[in-house]
């Protein structure tokens, strides 16, 4: 059967959505947008079948929809895809904030936030590509009310399109790119000032290298996403603004301190932190099922997927398969490599769930 998926607003996300969604999935993809122009690139690009100004037309009959909008307009976009959909009709977003939105619109099972780590410096639906999400992280952001069956479509939709879903909680996914996205962000446009200094009216600017022109490449880019973002995790950039500053204030201290061993290790231990930090997240091995014996209660899937992405355990496939009176049902989860199967079930068994591991190759 075909899925149908409407994508409410169509630019450089939106378009590779719908591009990803029909060229790997085969699907119908309906796209919104408020703008005629947009609307028509979207349907000259291929990156929707159909596009309409209106929510209510492009949610009809689908089966997720994804809303791809400014952060700032993305709570009231979702809420009028909720007002519009079916019971069994998924919707999500892809913004890059999520503790407001999931505040909001957490508490209706069919919404799960969601935030693809993928992107280019170019925007707009004409720069969009289907491969964006290969191989990215697609972070999801359930809650006690989600949706099992609507999760996991949502999932295996985020899967096809290429992406690695993994599950986390809301405050805890805004803290972990306040340090890995906004604070770098605010550091590289500190960077800049710092350079530019007191340069007066005319002045030469100074010469730099390829170390400053690589530690500020996103110094000021996209000012208007970016006001978005600081705002709506103001806290939590904040926070990390400040540690960061806490550290430049030590190591400040040893550079003074001229002592070339304690110097050197510092920045030997740097290196290595941060080799660790880009090494591959997909750990190597063949897939384990785990499969795990559930009551059919609201919030079931939640905690088993936050609790499996909070341990570090990526689910790479899920599937669901409900009893016949709908009382209970199995969930069938794959995780990738010996150990972390090994972990995974010793996880479930502590959320009091029975499991069975299954090996590779069945």
């Amino acid at each position: 059967m075909t899925p149908r998926i409407a994508v409410l607003g169509v630019g450089l996300i939106g378009g590779s959505i719908g591009l990803a969604a029909r060229e790997r999935l085969g699907a119908q993809v309906v796209g919104f947008d408020p703008d005629a122009a947009t609307r028509e690139a979207a349907l000259a690009t291929g990156a929707a079948d159909t596009a309409t100004d209106s929510v209510a037309s492009a949610v009809e009959e689908a089966e997720v929809v994804f809303c791809a909008a400014p952060v700032r307009t993305l709570p009231d976009l979702a809420a009028a895809a909720l007002a519009a959909a079916g019971p069994d009709t998924s919707v999500t977003d892809v913004g890059s904030t999520k503790r407001d939105i999931v505040a909001s619109l957490g508490g209706d099972e069919r919404f799960v936030g969601g935030h693809p780590l993928a992107g280019a410096e170019t925007v707009g639906v004409a720069n969009a590509r289907a491969d964006l999400f290969e191989g990215a992280r697609w972070y999801l952001t359930p809650t006690e009310s989600s949706s099992g069956v609507l999760y996991d479509r949502l999932q295996r939709i985020v899967t096809g399109l290429g992406a690695r879903p993994q599950a986390i909680d809301a405050a805890a996914h805004d803290h972990l790119m306040a340090t890995v996205s906004g604070m770098p962000h605010a550091v590289a446009n500190a960077l800049v000032a710092e350079a530019v200094g007191d340069l007066a009216e005319g002045e030469r600017h100074p010469e730099v290298g390829p170390s400053f022109r690589d530690a500020t490449r996103v110094a000021g880019s996209n000012p208007g996403i970016w006001a978005d973002i600081f705002a709506t995790n103001s806290e939590a950039i904040a926070d990390s603004i400040e540690s960061v500053a806490r550290r430049l204030d030590a190591a400040a201290a040893l550079i003074r301190s001229c002592d070339r061993e304690a110097i050197g290790a510092w920045h030997a231990a740097a290196g290595e932190d941060r080799r660790r930090l880009l090494e591959a997240e997909r750990p190597d091995g063949p897939l384990y099922e785990l499969r795990v014996i559930v009551a059919n209660k609201p919030g079931t899937m939640a905690r088993l997927a936050l609790a499996l992405g909070e341990a570090g355990l990526n689910i790479e496939d899920m599937a669901l398969h409900p009893a016949t009176d709908m009382s209970s049902g199995a969930v069938s989860l794959w995780l990738a490599g010996e150990d972390q199967a090994e972990r995974g079930a010793a996880l479930v068994r502590e959320l009091g769930h029975g499991v069975t591991v299954v090996g590779a190759g069945g």
